[in-house]
């Protein structure tokens, strides 16, 4: 696992991005360069042909990014991974044709564009062959042992052995252990697995009872001999991007790298979000009497819902969104979620929504200081009292501003359920131990993407 933006990605992941990055690049040259065999040298180094073909291998993976071909979920999928392979590679010929159009001399000429795009379409697919047949040789794997039992342990082995692009192999765990469970059963069957031929790289200790049962001996005997020991909650948070609260201990939240906002941090933090919230309401202007005249006309009633929300240290603020419900929608229920297919949703609500062009007025918000671009999703004052009770550190989630997007929104779907908000939580808690700059950026960054593609959170 390598950690960008303070998020873990397998090594595997990394290596496919990047060796795809050197066969797009490569692939153009060798293209112009065949096409130009006189004139190569001329295209390339004196007409920033390097250059152009680099800004075409940023489109190529951005291209690849959106078609999900760099997602750990379904990298393993091999047919469905070409079929989008092949739609990439078609979409980035349709936009290289419409800027030769439009643009004739912007990439080298005389057919280098297509046989670049003959020659990536060859090596891409040689390549993620290779890369599927790779991803599968056992010495590329990672050899753990889960030491713990429980309905925990096994789901962390379920997941570890279902998601097999993590490039590990669960060898062995605590419930494997024939007989009572012991400390010397225990410590036995550890060692044993351990000292097979093959050995163990890393061992995860998902204990929920650890006294009297937790081999210390032989786990600092491991470690000591470079196996790498683990606890739970921290090997999830790199796997999953999320911190679970079931069994969480608050020891672990005190001693736990990050949850920490210096004050520099939060005056730079603060200035970009003032001056990329003051830029969008000025870019959105021509868009604003358009999204009015649509609201007034589909429904009567306010163009703008002012809702209270809960904010940074328990802190109740307005937030405003462009209506997208009928008038006095909560005047026989009270307050609700909004559910799939809300009879309550007015028809320019929906597309509002989906475009997420109704969050627009949120940016008075951040400019305000009540809300940031990037962070947890402010709840409403009803919502924080009942869930505070039900879910445990949910109150962690206030120590930062809330944000118009987050980590869970870009990471889970629209929630309107007990469960679907501690899953939320969860990866709220993740942001607000690793946030950063860079973190921020890239939640952005997926945000667009999401948008684009009419994903997410409603």
């Amino acid at each position: 696992m390598i950690r960008l933006f303070k998020v873990y990605y397998p090594l595997r992941t990394l290596v496919l991005l990047v060796g795809e990055a050197m066969i797009v690049w490569l692939s153009f040259v060798m293209g112009t360069m065949l096409q130009n065999r006189e004139d190569s040298w001329l295209l390339l180094n004196v007409e920033n042909g390097y250059v152009k073909i680099l800004a075409v291998t940023g489109v190529v993976l951005l291209f690849s990014h959106w078609f999900d071909l760099y997602d750990s979920s379904s990298v393993g999928a091999k047919w469905d991974q070409i079929f989008r392979l092949l739609l990439v590679l078609g979409f980035v010929s349709l936009a290289l044709s419409a800027v030769g159009f439009l643009y004739p001399n912007i990439m080298p000429g005389n057919g280098s564009a297509l046989a670049g795009l003959i020659i990536l379409t060859f090596t891409l697919l040689g390549w993620r062959g290779a890369y599927f047949w790779m991803v599968k040789q056992p010495f590329l794997r990672e050899r753990v042992y889960v030491l713990g039992t429980g309905e925990r342990a096994e789901r962390l082995v379920t997941g570890l052995r279902e998601r097999s692009t993590l490039g590990i192999e669960v060898v062995g765990w605590t419930g494997d252990v024939p007989g009572e469970l012991t400390r010397d059963t225990v410590a036995s069957h550890l060692l044993g697995v351990a000292r097979e031929k093959k050995g163990v790289h890393r061992v995860i200790v998902a204990m929920p009872n650890r006294r009297g049962t937790l081999p210390v001996e032989e786990l600092l005997e491991l470690r000591l001999g470079g196996v790498k020991v683990e606890e739970a909650t921290s090997w999830l948070e790199k796997i999953t991007g999320r911190i679970e609260v079931e069994q969480l201990y608050p020891s672990w939240l005190i001693f736990a790298d990050g949850f920490r906002f210096s004050s520099v941090f939060r005056l730079l933090r603060r200035m970009l979000n003032f001056t990329v919230a003051l830029m969008g309401l000025i870019l959105s202007l021509p868009l604003l009497p358009f999204i009015v005249l649509a609201v007034r006309m589909d429904s009567s009633g306010p163009v703008l819902y002012r809702q209270q929300r809960v904010g940074r240290r328990g802190q109740v603020f307005y937030c405003y969104k462009f209506r997208t419900m009928r008038t006095n929608a909560e005047a026989d229920t009270g307050a609700t979620w909004a559910s799939d297919d809300d009879p309550r949703i007015t028809r320019v609500g929906k597309f509002l929504r989906s475009s997420r062009l109704d969050e627009i007025p949120q940016l008075w918000c951040v400019l305000k200081g009540d809300m940031h671009f990037v962070g947890p999703r402010p709840e409403r004052p009803e919502f924080v009292e009942w869930l505070s009770k039900e879910i445990p550190y949910y109150g962690v989630r206030h120590v930062v501003r809330p944000g118009i997007t987050g980590w869970a929104q870009v990471q889970y779907k629209y929630g309107n359920t007990l469960a679907d908000a501690r899953e939320k939580l969860q990866y709220d808690l993740f942001y607000i131990k690793n946030a950063s700059l860079g973190l921020d950026f890239l939640i952005i960054f997926q945000t667009v993407k999401i948008v684009l593609l009419g994903r997410g959170a409603q």
